[in-house]
């Protein structure tokens, strides 16, 4: 039996940079951290007892005799990718899905994780994220950048650069005080709605992907790297910086935001905050906000109907947490 862990990413500058139609033509940056929130893969081969050769449990179950059989086309087209057959495999989360934490690429990377494992192979974290980038870009044809994919692999607090198709991960340096500082700051809710990202991202890109506001967001992410690493900044500068992303996100495509979600943006900044974004794509899922401790009462107040989600920043990225090998002959391994 193996298990894996992979973390959600956050992201806080830069979305919608690391689209290859952009970033290829003009660069691109994002800024992100992980957080202790995680989905866990649990793989083992499916004794040949049964009348179908695997068994897949997510949301639902499937029973299948045979991959091409198999609905969910992530799972499906991994399964392809890496020839795998006869399993059990159960997906768990901490979060739901469609929330804009990255879910379904940290579902990707922790399922190719579990598959090199069982496969009595390593994969370093840049093989899996480029895997998982090409499996859901390409394989599922789902619409979307690439940040989601490396962070879940790599994890921590990075600045995450785009050019000409290929990628660089750097880890954000800063004082020990100034994240813990930053991780209080930020305080995060449930919208009470999930959406699909991947069909946003169709609908802003069909609307007219606005060039000089991605530009103006790329440069965020350099003004929001110097608040974190100078000491001298002022953190609070930080917030400042998500309340102008929020403002140019706003301008990409009319599927960003909702009526419901510029209201509660709108209470939060009432209430104290200095800034705030909505994760991932946009449409719903998790709202966060930038709020000075003096003014944590006043927003949790606001938002006594919303779940608020208590969160830490994470360093480790995918990670295997339960191996036990098992001996199986591979070679006679059928499907119907």
């Amino acid at each position: 039996m193996i298990i894996t862990q992979t973390p959600f990413r956050m992201s806080f500058f830069g979305g919608g940079t690391d689209m290859p139609d952009f970033f290829n033509e003009y660069g691109g940056a994002v800024l992100s951290t992980t957080v202790d929130k995680y989905c866990y893969i649990t793989l083992r081969h499916l004794p040949r007892f049964f009348d179908y050769t695997s068994e897949l449990v997510y949301s639902k179950i499937e029973r299948i005799k045979s991959v091409n059989e198999i609905e969910h086309p992530l799972i499906r087209n991994t399964m392809k990718f890496m020839d795998m057959h006869e399993l059990r495999l159960n997906y768990e989360a901490d979060l739901p899905a469609r929330t804009g934490l990255g879910t379904s690429s940290s579902f990707a990377v922790g399922m190719l994780n579990a598959f090199y494992a069982m496969k009595g192979k390593y994969a370093d974290k840049k093989k899996l994220a480029d895997e998982a980038i090409y499996i859901e870009r390409e394989l599922c044809a789902e619409s979307g950048g690439w940040q989601d994919q490396i962070a879940a692999s790599f994890g921590g607090f990075n600045r995450i650069d785009f050019k000409n198709n290929t990628y660089t991960v750097t880890p954000v340096i800063m004082s020990a005080e100034k994240k813990s500082e930053l991780n209080s700051n930020l305080l995060m809710f449930f919208t009470g709605f999930t959406r699909n990202s991947s069909e946003i991202q169709k609908r802003n890109l069909s609307g007219g992907r606005k060039i000089e506001q991605l530009k103006s967001m790329l440069a965020l992410v350099d003004e929001a790297e110097k608040v974190l690493e100078s000491k001298n900044a002022d953190l609070d500068d930080f917030g400042r910086l998500l309340n102008e992303t929020w403002r140019l996100k706003r301008e990409t495509g009319g599927a960003v935001s909702t009526d419901y979600v510029d209201e509660l943006y709108r209470a939060g900044i009432n209430a104290g905050a200095l800034g705030g974004k909505l994760l991932g794509a946009g449409g719903g899922g998790f709202l966060i906000f930038y709020v000075r401790k003096e003014n944590h009462e006043k927003i949790i107040s606001a938002f006594k109907n919303l779940l608020k989600i208590p969160f830490a920043f994470e360093e480790g990225g995918t990670r295997i947490v339960y191996y036990n090998s098992e001996s199986y002959d591979c070679d006679g391994a059928k499907e119907n």
